[in-house]
Order: structure tokens, then sequence, then C-alpha cells
């Protein structure tokens, strides 16, 4: 429709022109915005991301982190746990830790020192582990009993005597040598003891004789402390 333009002389007169719209719609501009959106979204979130995630993983030997026992046992005692049951936390501690490390998810900063990384994460680990113990349904309704056994109408999880045997291997084990240490360790490790041969620069064979040696070094210290 046109516009009516006045002409005093000529009367009036319709204008043919017609007025273009200065901005087009966008039929497009919510599937935009919604995908700048996620694109903004996506881009805090690097933003935020752990800056932990992008440190390569750290694999410490078991004897760095047996070495640090003092700071496993110092939260056991901060945290209130009985001193009967610390040896069991611990073991659950130092196996929880292991187990971290094996799957690659000690990934400390690689800027600071190695030990006291390797502390503050022991710290950390030791905290939620003894967190666990304590709010367990088993410890907060513990009753203790002159002969708790002969209370239990069946067994219920690993006997007394597996559980003292099993402490027992751990201390025999913490006392061999490192090489033996980590053989022995390397039996319950997802590779093959092949690949941790290669991985150490040493030949099948020759891990496979330490591994024999190894054991039977654990099984005279199991008889000299039994």
């Amino acid at each position: 429709m046109g516009k009516l333009r006045p002409q005093p002389q000529k009367g009036q007169e319709i204008g043919l022109s017609v007025d273009s719209p200065t901005h087009q719609p966008d039929r497009f501009l919510h599937r935009r915005a919604r995908r700048s959106s996620t694109e903004t979204s996506r881009g805090a979130g690097a933003e935020h991301e752990d800056p932990a995630r992008r440190h390569p993983a750290a694999h410490p030997s078991m004897e760095a982190i047996l070495a640090e026992r003092s700071v496993i046992v110092a939260v056991l005692i901060a945290s209130g746990v009985p001193q009967r049951d610390r040896p069991d936390v611990e073991q659950q501690v130092l196996m929880g830790a292991w187990n971290s490390v094996r799957r690659g998810m000690y990934r400390p900063d690689p800027t600071e020192d190695a030990r006291k990384a390797l502390r503050k994460w022991l710290y950390g680990v030791s905290w939620r582990k003894t967190g666990h113990y304590i709010n367990s349904a088993w410890v907060r309704r513990a009753v203790l009993h002159a002969q708790p056994l002969g209370r239990l109408r069946e067994p219920v999880g690993p006997s007394l005597e597996a559980q003292v045997a099993a402490r027992e291997t751990l201390l025999a084990v913490e006392s061999l040598k490192p090489w033996q240490r980590d053989i022995l360790l390397a039996v319950d490790d997802p590779r093959s003891l092949v690949a941790f041969a290669k991985a150490n620069g040493m030949r099948p064979g020759t891990a496979a004789s330490r591994l024999r040696l190894a054991r039977e070094a654990l099984a005279l210290e199991l008889r000299r402390r039994r």
C-alpha cells in the first residue's frame, strides 16, 4: 500500500514508493541463540575444569607410599579411630591408594614437590576412608563383647583367623626388599608379567625368576612370624 504525499498545488496523489523495512526478521534466530548458549556453557565448563585432570598420571611405588604411613596414622588418631581398629583402617587406606595409583587417578601438579604432593594426596585419601569407617553402620552400632563370635547365629564376612592372617601377610610384605614387593604386587596388576618386565627393562625370564624368589622370601617371613 502506498503512502499519500500532500501536494498543495495539485491536490493529493498516491506515492508508488514503499518503504522497505530496515531489518529483516531472522527465522533461525532461536536456533543460533540456542547454539550460542550451548557453546558458552561448554566454554564455561572448560574454564572451570579441574586442573588436576590436565596433569599426567604419576605412579609412585608402594615403597614410597609406605614411607608416608605417618600421615595416615596421624589422620586415624585425629579422627578418633580406636587403636584396636587402626591397623584395619590403615590397610584400607593403603590398598585404596595403591588401587587409585594403578588406575591412573593420582595426578599431582608436576611443578609441586613430589613428596609434598604425595603426602597431601594420602592425607585426603585417609580422611575419606576414615569418614567411611566412622559413618558405617557397623561402627555406629558396634557392641563390645567378651565373646562376640558367640553372639552370631552364623559366620558373617571373613573369619577372625582370616583377618589376622591377612594382617600378618601385609606386615610380612612390608618387611621384604623393595624389588621383592614390586614383583609380588605386579601379580595383582592388570598387566601381564611380560608387560611388567618390559616396562621395567628386564627379560620375562628374569621377572619370573624374581617372582619365584620373592614368593620364597615371603613364605620364609611368614613362617618366621608364626
